[in-house]
């Protein structure tokens, strides 16, 4: 069981992306997972805390993998789960694997800051 739509967190598909990720004014955290995925549901409360933390000014949404083939392949995911970190429609920093919520907190305040990207 995976992250579920709530008001602080929007459930993307292959449909929706557009709309709900690219067009966004807010910056937007994207995270990546599959209900298989055991490191996908550790991460996934990690996740749920910064919806909160951010709420009005990052969007956290989420991402089905296995649904969704065309998010996953566009975006070249091989390792979930990955979040995502999208500013005016682009990726501004991708984070691979299960982090320290103090190191997602870094990297979003630096990219809410800067807006440089940071990579791996």
């Amino acid at each position: 069981m995976g992250i579920t739509d709530t008001s602080s967190i929007k459930l993307v598909t292959d449909g929706t992306l557009y709309e709900d990720v690219l067009c966004s004014p807010l910056p937007v955290l994207l995270d990546l997972w599959a209900d298989w995925c055991g490191p996908c549901h550790l991460i996934a409360p990690v996740v749920e805390e910064l919806a909160r933390t951010y709420e009005g000014r990052v969007k956290v949404a989420t991402l089905d993998v296995d649904s969704n083939p065309q998010v996953t392949a566009q975006y070249g995911i091989r390792s979930i789960p990955t979040l995502l970190l999208f500013k005016d429609g682009q990726v501004v920093d991708q984070i691979i694997g299960v982090v320290p919520k103090s190191e997602l907190v870094e990297r979003i305040d630096a990219n809410l800051q800067t807006g440089h990207a940071r990579s791996e």
